[in-house]
């Protein structure tokens, strides 16, 4: 199946980067390239780009993509390694970082990646397909206590407790395999009513177990800091984010990058001698125009944050 994906925020991001046509560019979650093309086609012979991205299929796709573009180097490997990848490629300081840390639309459209409550697949949910953990064995094995605190934690689910005993009274009875299974089983633990009003009954629940497949949150800070830490002075980092506990992670380091004085508000001057790192660009976050939520409505919930270093 063709890799398609609708990059999100696609003008903000390149806006957001600023880009130097003689830097050199990162982005983390090179996905179907759409970010990548635009960032590269800006770029001079003398610019660089490194595409990022534990799929195999999306490293693929975006090789034929950027196909006329002697100037990018390709890396299958999780994000979370960004500092060590760029020691591995003798690069001390790059010029600008691109996050965007939503599923692409072909996981979500190949049925059998998982991905999708709305198609039915096997339990799989695996970004890195190399990797042996998935979904299945979340569903599985995970005790009722595990299962209630990933969904209520990663999935904000009020119904998560519910769930959790239902996914395992049902798997006492019969391995859970497929998503559907698992949709039939989320629907009948939540009531009708809630059912009836709020989004997808499985949405958060699927939202969920996707995080903990892929260790996304985990990987986040270290992820984030590494990449600051990579960039030169006035290079952007940019990060889209697509629900509130991945936009907090994301706020929460800016801000400490931006100020990360620890000295008690009493005392006249710093004494702790920690410097800002980064002014934050994006007060707020950057959402989504009425015409671009119109032709992609899975930009709906996502935010663009974007922070500059300054030291």
């Amino acid at each position: 199946m063709e890799f398609k994906h609708v990059s999100v925020l696609l003008e903000e991001c390149i806006e957001g980067l600023s880009i130097k046509p003689d830097g050199i560019y990162v982005d983390c979650t090179l996905g179907g390239a759409g970010h990548s093309f635009e960032i590269v086609k800006q770029l001079t012979s003398e610019g660089r780009l490194i595409g990022i991205d534990q799929d195999t299929n999306a490293i693929n796709a975006a090789k034929e993509k950027l196909k006329d573009y002697n100037n990018v180097t390709y890396v299958h490997d999780n994000f979370h390694n960004i500092g060590e990848i760029l020691e591995n490629l003798n690069i001390d300081k790059v010029d600008g970082i691109l996050m965007d840390l939503g599923v692409s639309s072909h996981q979500l459209d190949v049925a059998e990646r998982g991905f999708s409550y709305m198609k039915d697949a096997p339990l799989d949910m695996r970004m890195n397909q190399e990797r042996d953990f998935s979904a299945y064995d979340i569903v599985n094995t995970y005790s009722e206590e595990q299962l209630f605190k990933i969904i209520r934690d990663y999935g904000e689910e009020k119904f998560a407790k519910r769930i959790a005993s239902f996914i395992v009274k049902n798997r006492n009875e019969k391995t859970i395999e497929t998503t559907f299974q698992l949709v039939e089983i989320i629907k009948n633990a939540i009531p009708a009513k809630a059912r009836r009003e709020g989004p997808h009954p499985a949405k958060r629940t699927f939202q969920a177990i996707r995080i903990e497949v892929n260790k996304e949150l985990e990987i986040l800070d270290k992820a984030i800091n590494d990449g600051i830490d990579k960039l030169a002075l006035d290079g952007r980092i940019c990060i889209i984010t697509f629900h509130s506990l991945e936009d907090r992670i994301v706020k929460n380091i800016y801000k400490e990058q931006a100020n990360p004085c620890t000295c008690p508000k009493e005392f006249p001057i710093c004494i702790c001698n920690r410097k800002p790192k980064v002014k934050i660009i994006s007060r707020k976050p950057i959402e989504a125009s009425a015409e671009e939520l119109e032709y992609n409505p899975r930009s709906r919930s996502a935010k663009l944050r974007v922070a500059e270093k300054i030291m």
